[in-house]
Order: C-alpha cells, then structure tokens, then sequence
C-alpha cells in the first residue's frame, strides 16, 4: 500500500462549516446596560468576538486573533433581561485568515419573541507559536447556504483588498 493508498486522515480533509459552529447564549442583566437601559452594544459586540473565536478556532485547531469586523448593524435593541444568542460559523477560509459570520438573536422569554438583533462578519487570523500568521486548513462549503456564504465572504475580502489601508496586515 503506497502512501496515495491510504485514506485521508480527519486533518488531511477540508473542514466543513457545520463543524465550525459556535452557539453562545447569555442572560443580559443591569450590568450589560448603557445610559438608555438597553444592553450596550460593545458588550454585544465583545460577545460575537467571543463566539467567532471559538468558530475560528475550531477549524484552525489552535489559536486565532481578530484581524477586522465589518459591518456591524444593530437592527433591534437588546433589553435588559433578555437573552442573548450568538451562532458563529466560518464562512470562508483563505490563505492565512478566515471569515466568521455571527448571527445575534435576542430572546424576550415572557413575550415568548425572538428578533434578529444583527449580525457580523469578523475576519480572524490564524496564530502559529511564534505569533506569526500560519496557515489555515481549506473549508469546503457543502450545502447552498454555506456556499452563498463563501461566495458573499469573497465578496466581502475583495472589497476590503481594494482598500488595502483598510485592511487587516495579513499575508493573504
């Protein structure tokens, strides 16, 4: 058996997205609020850096920073009291960074209502021990969805490659 004979190994095979997903749920409380009594939106946003970690480095198998976030729009407030989930998926895998989408949803639990609060797109930078970018594995989309989302995190990277300062400093 020749070493072409023998069967990829779970590192050899590209990552799905659905191996990726990262859900966060927490409970908002007087402390999450800012002066108008909503839940501040940086604490919000600190939370999707959390969760687009995770996603990130769950396909990376190890380390990962935060290199940019685009776009974050908030559509719906965020009360206190209500709960808060966060689900993070890569959506597209380059040469050294990766994009995470995160869907943020709050839950009214007395009313029984869920709105969509935003969503983000982060791009994250793979970390080797030396701090230096590595590489990443490659992500192979496989159902419609998560192929829309490749070709619109595409999208996304040519638009902030076109603005070179304002991208993030990776060797992609």
């Amino acid at each position: 058996m020749t070493e072409s004979d023998n069967p990829p190994t779970p590192s050899d095979r590209p990552g799905r997205p659905a191996d990726t997903i990262s859900v966060l749920t927490y409970r908002t409380g007087p402390q999450d609020a800012n002066i108008a009594g909503n839940v501040h939106g940086g604490w919000i946003m600190k939370l999707c850096d959390d969760a687009a970690v995770i996603a990130a480095s769950r396909h990376v198998g190890g380390r990962v920073v935060t290199a940019a976030v685009d776009g974050v729009r908030f559509r719906s407030p965020v009360h206190v009291g209500d709960l808060i989930t966060f689900r993070a998926t890569v959506n597209a895998a380059w040469r050294t960074s990766l994009e995470v989408g995160v869907r943020v949803e709050s839950e009214d639990v007395r009313a029984r209502t869920v709105r969509h609060t935003c969503t983000a797109y982060l791009t994250m930078v793979a970390l080797d021990e030396h701090e230096k970018a590595m590489p990443v594995p490659e992500l192979a989309p496989d159902t419609a969805e998560d192929q829309r989302r490749h070709r619109e995190a595409n999208l996304r990277r040519e638009v902030r490659l076109a603005h070179p300062a304002d991208a993030p400093r990776g060797k992609d």
